[in-house]
């Protein structure tokens, strides 16, 4: 039998993350009350292997047809599996998989059928958290600011810090714990850096027939290109003030900025594009911050972890130094996103989406037995 969605108190919440780095679905429990975290629960991971991710990088950039159809039904089926092993759940929070973003166009679309997930795992499914917020004028992205700042009450911060996401794309969070609440004016700011592990991952699996650049070994036998990095840097992107987002297929052009390069070369330059948009990026924060605690698939990359612990003005840290799981993070920041949601709590504000008004963006599908 299905439950019904508490109203009050803290919850169970099952969050689902599917990322740009196309690698699988990562799970994770959050106790929490939409406001604060209470505990940490388990997690669980379940990766695409090459076939699927194949069927989602042919779908990337799609916003209809066979080709949506097809990556949508894999994500369902994926999460399905990925979902079902989890006792004791009463809510979940489902991203889905994101094709194309295009916040000040078409608008934004992740695929997988929330609906479908909470007649076949018979709990409630939050998802389709980003549409209300383009369609209030924002960019939809990032949406873990709000995890974010509840991270750093969790572990009682009490000067300015930031999140630095390293997926697919980069995303950093200006936290300042002192304020009360998320939506509270200067308690964050956030948007996107610029392109992290994608332009990596598709070079290598281009090249090389890997799947990622594991612990930075092929870049840490290369050399940055320094005209090349000067012309990406170049891009009026990074000039632009934020809060700002990436489609994760925005900067494909770098690729061809190193297309001359060796393997090595052409990985080292890419990777040290990642860091000095992040650089670039510290400049948008209000205050210099006390720490940037890294969390993402680029926190195992020591030789990103290097370059910016060079690039920067204060310490760079694994969030692991805090107690945080950093594979984990987003899929727990769509658990409490899915609390927030399901008992009407802003999910963005102006200095996170660059949103009109607070919003709480998603659907929420109870199942239809009982």
């Amino acid at each position: 039998m299905s439950k019904a969605i508490a109203r009050t108190g803290s919850v169970r919440a099952l969050g689902a993350m599917s990322g740009t780095s196309l690698d699988g679905v990562d799970a994770a429990i959050v106790e929490t009350d939409g406001m604060t975290i209470t505990g940490f629960g388990e997690t669980g991971y379940r990766a695409y292997n090459a076939e699927e991710r194949e069927v989602l990088r042919t779908g990337l950039g799609f916003w209809s047809g066979p080709e949506v159809d097809a990556a949508s039904e894999l994500v369902t089926d994926a999460h399905k599996l990925a979902l079902s092993g989890f006792p004791d759940v009463d809510l979940i929070g489902f991203h889905g998989q994101t094709l194309a973003h295009d916040p000040r166009g078409r608008g934004t679309l992740q695929v997988g059928d929330g609906a479908a997930l909470a007649e076949a795992l018979d709990v409630p499914v939050v998802w389709d958290f980003r549409s209300d917020d383009v369609a209030m004028g924002g960019e939809g992205a990032p949406l873990a600011p709000f995890f974010h700042f509840a991270c750093a009450k969790w572990i009682v911060a009490t000067a300015p810090l930031c999140f630095l996401n390293l997926g697919g794309v980069g995303n950093l969070t200006y936290v300042d714990p002192t304020r009360d609440r998320p939506e509270d004016p200067g308690a964050l700011l956030a948007f996107d850096t610029g392109p992290a592990n994608a332009p990596v991952n598709d070079l290598v699996q281009a090249r090389l027939g890997l799947h990622m650049d594991r612990d930075g070994a092929v870049a840490k036998d290369g050399k940055v290109e320094n005209g090349a990095l000067e012309l990406f840097l170049a891009e009026p992107y990074f000039a632009r003030i934020p809060p700002k987002s990436l489609d994760r297929n925005d900067f494909a052009e770098m690729i061809g900025l190193v297309q001359e390069l060796g393997d090595a070369d052409a990985v080292a330059t890419l990777t040290g594009m990642c860091a000095a948009a992040v650089a670039l990026g510290m400049e948008h924060c209000p205050k210099p911050p006390d720490r940037v605690l890294v969390t993402g698939g680029g926190r195992h990359n020591p030789v990103l972890m290097q370059m910016l612990q060079v690039s920067l003005d204060c310490p760079v840290e694994p969030v692991e130094s805090v107690g945080l799981d950093g594979d984990m993070l987003e899929a727990q920041a769509f658990a409490y996103l899915a609390v927030r949601v399901a008992r009407g709590l802003p999910t963005s504000c102006p200095g996170t989406t660059g949103v009109r008004a607070l919003v709480g963006g998603g659907i929420v599908s109870v199942p239809e037995r009982s």
